[in-house]
This record gives structure tokens, sequence and C-alpha cells, in this order.
């Protein structure tokens, strides 16, 4: 009895759909520009963000309205979750060269 039960339960397991991981989003920092500098994200949904930094000095993620903020030091990569956000977009940058911007496009 104890085997068809454990059986059951197994089967029952199986059949249960596997929850979705996050989307991830990839982000490069190269010559002091993010690639691509104007990223869409699905809205209503909580995104993974992947910065990597190619370029050979350190640079920090910054968004004032997702209230983010990270250091990514060269060759590294870092991950920061946004969201569930409404449609719109939302601006961030390198606070370390303020020149280098980029968007999230949420739609």
């Amino acid at each position: 009895m104890r085997r068809s039960a454990l059986a059951a339960l197994l089967s029952a397991i199986a059949m249960v759909p596997a929850l979705a991981a996050d989307p991830q989003v990839a982000i490069a920092i190269q010559d002091h520009k993010f690639v691509p500098s104007e990223v869409p994200t699905p809205a209503g949904v909580k995104v993974e963000l992947l910065i990597k930094n190619e370029g050979a000095v350190t640079a920090e993620f910054e968004s004032t309205v997702l209230h983010r903020e990270k250091i990514v030091q060269p060759g590294a990569q870092i991950s920061v979750f946004v969201g569930p956000l409404d449609p719109g977009t939302y601006e961030f940058f390198d606070d370390f060269n303020r020149a280098t911007t980029g968007r999230l496009v949420v739609k």
C-alpha cells in the first residue's frame, strides 16, 4: 500500500507545471555606453537585469526612479531585479560616468 501511495504522489508531482523563472535581460557596458541603451521589458512581471561591465574601469548601474544602484567591476557581471513595473520609460545611468545612460521601455 505504501508503494502505490508513493507512486501516486510522485505521479501527481510530475504533472504540476514548473514555476517559470523571472525573465532575464542582458545589458553590457562597453566604451562608456550601455548596450543596448534602450531595453524592452514586459510590464507586470519581475525582471532580472544581467549587467556585464566589458570595460576596463569600474562602473555603477544606478536608477533613481527604480531605487537601484550597484557597482560593476571591470569584467564582472551583476544581477539587478526590477518590477513588476507599469508600462513606461525608466531611466538608468552609470554614476561614475554620467554621460553613460540608458532606459528600460516597459510595455
